[in-house]
Formats: structure tokens, sequence, C-alpha cells
């Protein structure tokens, strides 16, 4: 059974659970992972931004390419989509 997701932003699959959220396609080289740190009346405000390598076979600390604290849920979300397209695209000529 393949995973359809419910939200997408940018056409690739946006998932939360609690405080964490996933942009991007695991089987792509590379997620984007944002931790909500803080939040003001109930509104994502301080998170977490990086850019994480999809390669099981690094350590979790090699994993991460990129990271930056951002302010407000969409500056976050444009920064990472950035930062994905970029990774995605040098990755692909790579090969």
């Amino acid at each position: 059974m393949t995973f359809t997701p419910k939200l997408t932003y940018r056409g690739r699959p946006l998932v939360r659970c609690g405080k964490e959220i996933y942009y991007g396609n695991m089987s792509d080289p590379f997620v984007i992972f944002m931790q909500v740190l803080t939040e003001k009346d109930n509104v994502a405000d301080k998170i977490q931004v990086m850019l994480l390598s999809t390669d099981t076979t690094k350590a979790p600390q090699e994993r991460v390419v990129k990271q930056s604290t951002k302010v407000g849920l969409y500056t976050a979300l444009d920064f990472g989509c950035i930062w994905l397209e970029r990774a995605l695209r040098d990755a692909a000529g790579k090969k």
C-alpha cells in the first residue's frame, strides 16, 4: 500500500506529527525536517529547520547538511523548500 499525503506544499508531501514536520519524499536523497521550538497562541513561532540526507548508512549527526532557526512557519517552510530544491538539483547533476 503506497502512502498518499493529505497535505502537500509545492508538489511535495508535508507531514506533521506533534511538533515535528517533514517536507519532501523519503525516497529522494534529501528531506527537510522542521521542529517547532516555541508557540504563541497555539501557532508555531520559532522553528528549527534542517536539511537532512536520507542515507541511512550515515550516522545521525552526519545526515544534517544545513540547519537554521527561523521565526514563523511560512518563513521556515520557504527556506526549507529552497534548500531542498537546490540539494535535489545538485544531487541530480552529480549522477
